[in-house]
């Protein structure tokens, strides 16, 4: 069963977020640090939490692996990854890993 690995930046008072950097330098770490693991990926940004309300996130990234193997590997393969946050966003992300259920 396919696996997922969800980052999302929360979007607070003063927090902030360089997405020229994050879709650019840091998804090229992620490319050659998770690449060859990698099934699928979609980058959403936040625009609005609703109606006249405010995003709750800056971004939300998710990663698609064939099987927890495969997520696995890539949770290995991290550090690099983790340690480049700092260049593109003060926000601590939050992680959720998941069973791909559709």
């Amino acid at each position: 069963m396919a696996a997922s690995l969800q980052v999302l930046y929360p979007a607070s008072g003063g927090s902030t977020f360089d997405f020229d950097y994050y879709t650019g330098p840091h998804a090229g770490l992620v490319g050659e640090h998770l690449g060859p693991h990698i099934q699928a990926i979609q980058i959403v940004k936040g625009i609005a939490g609703g109606p006249d309300v405010p995003a709750g996130y800056h971004c939300i990234t998710t990663l698609v692996f064939a099987d927890q193997g495969a997520l696995d590997a890539a949770l290995a393969a991290l550090d690099p990854i983790v340690a480049d946050i700092p260049n593109f966003t003060n926000a601590t992300p939050q992680m959720l890993i998941g069973e791909v259920l559709g």
